[in-house]
C-alpha cells in the first residue's frame, strides 16, 4: 500500500514538474483566441502545446506553438498584431530562455 502511494506521489510530482511557468506583463489591452486580456501582469503555465494564462481569478487556456531558437532572449517581449483597440498577441519571447510562444493568426480582431 505504501509503495503504491509513493509511486502515485512520484508520478504526480513529475507531471507538475513538466509544466513550465513564466511571468509576463502586457503593456496594453489585447486579445488571444478572441478573449480580451487587460493590461497587467500574468502568469503563464506551459505544458506541451497548451498555455494557461492566469491573472487573479481569470484563467484562459489556449493552444500555442512552442519554438526554440539558437540564443537566449535577454528579456521577455510580447509582439502584437493589429492597431488601435483591436490588438492581439502574435508571439511571446520568454526572457532568459530560447523559447518563443507563437499564437494562431486571428481573423476579425
Amino acid at each position: 500500500m505504501l509503495k503504491r502511494f509513493v509511486l502515485a506521489f512520484a508520478i504526480l510530482g513529475l507531471a507538475v514538474a513538466s509544466a513550465e511557468s513564466y511571468r509576463v506583463t502586457l503593456s496594453q489591452p489585447s486579445k488571444i483566441e478572441g478573449k480580451q486580456l487587460k493590461a497587467g501582469d500574468y502568469k503563464l503555465n506551459l505544458e506541451n502545446s497548451k498555455l494557461t494564462i492566469v491573472n487573479g481569478k481569470q484563467t484562459l487556456e489556449v493552444p500555442v506553438k512552442v519554438q526554440t531558437g539558437d540564443t537566449k532572449f535577454d528579456s521577455t517581449a510580447v509582439r502584437y498584431t493589429g492597431t488601435g483597440d483591436k490588438v492581439s498577441i502574435k508571439e511571446i519571447r520568454i526572457g532568459g530562455t530560447k523559447t518563443t510562444l507563437l499564437f494562431e493568426e486571428q481573423s476579425g480582431l
